[in-house]
């Protein structure tokens, strides 16, 4: 049986060989499910509105569950290497032959269209997931070294003394607000295309918001020609996956450096290093670099896809739908690949706390908080305060002192030059450099004093718990709507039309 009167031949063995067969191969292994699914609801329309009895709801219905990858192939004879065709094919080669409006008043467009929404939802929800539990652990990391000093850095130098746990719960927290971040994109995405056709609207009395709720979306999308033209869904999702990959990859540019030579801050063992062909002293992280370069991956597709919309007419194309919505799975895959690495490292770094306060004690981190002292206890005015704080500094260096040694009648003396007289230099200079009083002195909501530390993990384990819990019902009611729709076949195949809730046909394919 042709598939088409208006072409005279099939596919070309190129046109077949570079895209309609890797098309094929694609939708059979990641779309065949959902398009499984959308058949399913569509049968139960058909049911609804009088175009189909019960014996051949059961018929098609059995013959729909029988799909698999491994059952279609792409053929250019037989279906024009088009999984829709070859799902059509399938059924109508079953033992009892389809009824006559079998996939009347149907197109491509938006079954495509709600088959890659589908997915992307799917791919979606198994982020958030991944997001969770990559957040979960950094803050369980986090939880074991809030009053250990380090090096925080600006402008790639040592600035003020924080803790580990100060940065990881940085860390935490952009996890969470990218899986909250995320959870907003999917309810605003959560909108069914099912009932659009082919850009106008259908002529049987479709019900739209029961399809879309059988499928588990919230709603109908209310806009035929965006439904099938739009893919801003798709450049949102690839926008909020690209940020936290951007973020990502600061984060470990960090690791890159704090693991490297000079600082080693940070190690990691050696089932996740590298060795060099040529040095046999060096000890490599080349999975950090991989996680960055994946990254990369992220951003870079989120951009090719945008580029691939942009100069293409609102309307539905394989340009738009297929060329471009290539990036998006594939950036899917690659900051699965990114985080799960990135988990992987966090879970088993080992954090040289001995290192890090070295590097403390070994500069002068403390100095604004000797300014500030200077300030609010000798009465020295701000700004000369911190010319008095930075002189100490240059002269302690060139006495080859550290934070380590402070030195108080050199304090005294730098002051006297400025015109001011410093009671206790010593204490003050004790009180202002020590790493370990560094991270307590800070009384700022938010700030990486080990009270503030933990109280912001506290807060983000509610987070979290909060936000999987919103994620958790996303995912129950895909599962149940799946699950309502084989019950609902079921009652179907056995009693009359299932509920109606528009008006529909009662005469079998009388419109």
């Amino acid at each position: 049986m042709a598939v088409t009167g208006r072409i005279d031949g099939v596919p070309s063995e190129v046109w077949d060989e570079e895209v309609l067969a890797p098309q094929f191969g694609y939708e059979a292994e990641a779309l065949l499910p959902h398009y499984v699914s959308i058949e399913k609801v569509l049968l139960l329309e058909y049911r609804r509105m009088g175009l189909v009895d019960q014996e051949g709801t059961a018929a098609i219905a059995g013959r729909l569950d029988e799909l698999t990858p491994e059952l279609i192939r792409a053929d250019p004879r037989d279906n024009m290497s088009d999984i829709f065709f070859a799902m059509e094919r399938h059924v109508a080669r079953g033992g009892t032959t389809p009824f006559a409006a079998w996939h009347v008043d149907r197109s491509r467009n938006d079954f495509q269209a709600c088959g890659q929404l589908l997915s992307s939802r799917e791919n979606v929800r198994a982020l958030a997931d991944g997001l969770i539990a990559f957040g979960r652990t950094v803050a369980a990391r986090a939880a074991e070294l809030p009053d250990s000093p380090m090096p925080g850095y600006t402008h790639a130098q040592a600035a003020q003394t924080v803790t580990p746990a100060f940065y990881l719960s940085a860390l935490s927290e952009e996890t969470l607000d990218a899986a909250r971040r995320l959870l907003a994109t999917y309810d605003g995405i959560d909108r069914s295309p099912l009932g659009a056709g082919s850009m106008a609207g259908q002529e049987l009395p479709w019900d739209r918001e029961r399809m879309a709720a059988l499928l588990g979306f919230r709603q109908p999308q209310p806009h035929a020609l965006m439904a099938v033209a739009s893919r801003s869904w798709a450049l949102g999702v690839a926008s909020e996956l690209s940020t936290f990959a951007v973020l990502l990859s600061r984060f470990t540019t960090d690791l890159m450096t704090w693991s490297g030579a000079g600082f080693g801050f940070v190690d990691f063992p050696d089932d996740l290093a590298g060795i060099s062909a040529a040095m046999p002293q060096k000890r490599n992280f080349p999975v950090l670099e991989r996680i960055r370069g994946r990254c990369s991956h992220v951003v870079g597709c989120a951009a090719q896809l945008a580029f691939a919309q942009h100069g293409t007419p609102y309307a539905n194309s394989v340009e738009v739908s297929k060329e471009a919505g290539r990036h998006l799975r594939e950036q899917f895959a690659a900051l699965r690949s990114a985080l799960r690495l990135a988990h992987t490292a966090l879970a088993t770094a080992t954090f040289r706390t001995d290192r890090m306060r070295e590097a403390c004690e070994g500069d002068f981190l403390g100095a604004f908080t000797l300014a500030n002292r200077l300030t609010l206890e000798a009465g020295v005015p701000w700004r000369t305060a911190q010319v008095i704080a930075g002189a100490y500094v240059r002269a302690a260096i060139a006495k080859g002192l550290t934070a380590a040694t402070p030195d108080g009648p050199l304090l005294a003396a730098v002051a006297e030059e400025h015109g001011h007289r410093v009671p206790e230099p010593g204490a003050l200079l004790a009180g202002s450099l020590d790493a370990d009083r560094a991270v307590r002195v800070k009384r700022s909501t938010g700030s990486t004093h080990p009270d503030a530390v933990r109280a912001m993990l506290a807060a983000q384990d509610r987070g979290y718990r909060e936000v999987a819990g919103q994620w958790r019902l996303r995912a129950e009611t895909a599962s149940a709507a799946a699950a309502r729709v084989d019950a609902l076949l079921a009652d179907a195949s056995t009693d009359g039309p299932t509920n109606a809730s528009t008006e529909g046909p009662t005469q079998a394919g009388t419109p």
